[in-house]
């Protein structure tokens, strides 16, 4: 089989886990990666998985991330395939916990190493667990003798050991300032191996791409730690990292609800308003966007009015449900239609929740210029029926508590936006953090 072009090599959302390794080596530090697939990755072709040369691995929501060039694909059981191959960068990955603090090894390089004013010598500790006072001690001692300390909280799936990914950053940064010499924190996506001496093995790769590898083993935060705080066990600054999650727990529940053209950049924004809510601590959230809702909880659903309304209204219940017991959904569909957005409306407030609709205005003409997926183009050339802003209406809200058009700002200020009327409204607890 020759070898496909861009536009016709296969699509395939890796696991969690796999799309861990697939930043770790689009960062450098993998080599090579491995994907599972089903047999028949190319649909309504004649080729199987063993077949293929290359294929474009996505996001959650479908978006092309990377080209996996295939070295070699071996059959894990009948009709499931490995794909092990290199990858090359299609586009910046834009999601990933404390995303805007992550470095590659290279740009650490150049941030500490000669001629930075560091002296070169660079001390990397991966981290899996908040450090305790016995830890930070060790730790102390260990990285006295280097010019730079690079700390690495290990945020890839199954890796935070007692604590989530983002109480684990937030302790690593308390930690920093306990630490001489003003270490750097850098969150790495590492996933957890079911192997120890795979998992160690990695954990030590990782540590020497930033630096020189330092051990340290550390108890992991107990329950009662990670839910109230273990002065005894933990300095001061980081047991005060280690409160609940959701700090609001008592505050009433809240739903972000985003709507807006395919491609407005809603979904972006979404994410983006998730992390910088975790960061902060605030709450647990939960997010619900339309494409993934799609494959998770409306599979079979078309994309008629009647299934369409269908799927607003199973992310409005369950979003409901999350505001019901004083969690924080994030919903990003498209949901062209006022009265289904009023349902939803209607659902979360009669579940006791706030219920926050953001305009996400971005105008059709920009949607269509980005057209990441290509939609408009064939719903352009009638190859999608009753798409949205082409042959199906669009009903902008007259109710929206924030519009916000994406062509006229920046990611970072948009969110900033939203977390700024959140906060005038006292719908968050917490101030944002300043590491």
């Amino acid at each position: 089989m020759s070898e496909p072009d861009r536009a016709d090599a296969p699509r395939w959302a890796p696991s969690p886990r796999e799309y861990d390794d697939l930043a770790l080596a689009l960062d450098g530090i993998l080599t090579e990666v491995t994907v599972a697939v089903p047999a028949n990755l190319v649909p309504g072709g004649d080729a199987t998985a063993a077949e293929l040369t290359a294929a474009e691995l996505t996001d959650l929501e479908g978006t092309p991330v990377a080209r996996l060039d295939v070295s070699a694909a071996a059959e894990t059981a009948p009709g499931a395939w490995a794909l092990t191959g290199t990858v090359t960068p299609l586009r910046p990955r834009e999601d990933g916990v404390f995303r805007h603090l992550h470095r590659s090894p290279a740009q650490v390089s150049e941030l500490l190493g000669p001629g930075s004013g560091s002296g070169g010598r660079v001390a990397a500790v991966v981290l899996d667990a908040p450090l305790d006072h016995a830890a930070l001690d060790r730790l102390a001692d260990a990285v006295a003798g280097y010019d730079a300390t690079v700390l690495l909280p290990l945020v890839g799936a199954g890796s935070p050991r007692g604590v989530s990914a983002h109480t684990l950053v937030r302790a690593t940064f308390a930690a920093a300032e306990l630490l001489p010499g003003q270490p750097l924190v850098v969150p790495v996506p590492l996933a957890a191996r079911t192997d120890p001496a795979a998992d160690l093995a990695l954990r030590e790769l990782v540590a020497g791409a930033y630096g020189d590898p330092v051990r340290l083993t550390v108890e992991p935060t107990s329950r009662s730690a990670a839910e109230g705080g273990d002065r005894d066990g933990h300095p001061a600054p980081i047991a005060a990292t280690l409160g609940p999650a959701s700090r609001g727990a008592h505050q009433r529940g809240l739903v972000v609800f985003f709507t807006g053209l395919s491609g407005s950049g809603k979904s972006t924004l979404a994410r983006r308003l998730h992390d910088l809510v975790l960061e902060r601590g605030d709450r647990t959230v939960t997010q619900l966007d339309g494409d993934v809702v799609r494959r998770m909880l409306s599979a079979g659903l078309g994309f008629s009015r009647a299934d369409r309304e269908a799927n607003i209204a199973r992310i409005g219940f369950v979003a409901a449900e999350v505001a019901r017991h004083g969690g924080l959904a994030i919903c990003a569909p498209i949901a062209p239609y006022a009265a289904t957005r009023a349902e939803v409306r209607r659902m979360v407030e009669a579940a006791g929740g706030t219920f926050v609709l953001v305009h996400v205005s971005t105008p059709l003409a920009e949607c269509e210029r980005r057209d990441r997926k290509g939609l408009y183009a064939k719903a352009r050339a009638g190859l999608i029926p009753e798409f949205t802003g082409i042959s199906d209406p669009y009903e902008p809200p007259a109710d929206a508590d924030l519009a916000i058009d994406t062509s006229d700002v920046t990611v970072d200020d948009a969110a900033a936006k939203v977390l700024g009327l959140l906060d005038e409204r006292g719908l968050l607890s917490s101030p944002p953090p300043t590491p």
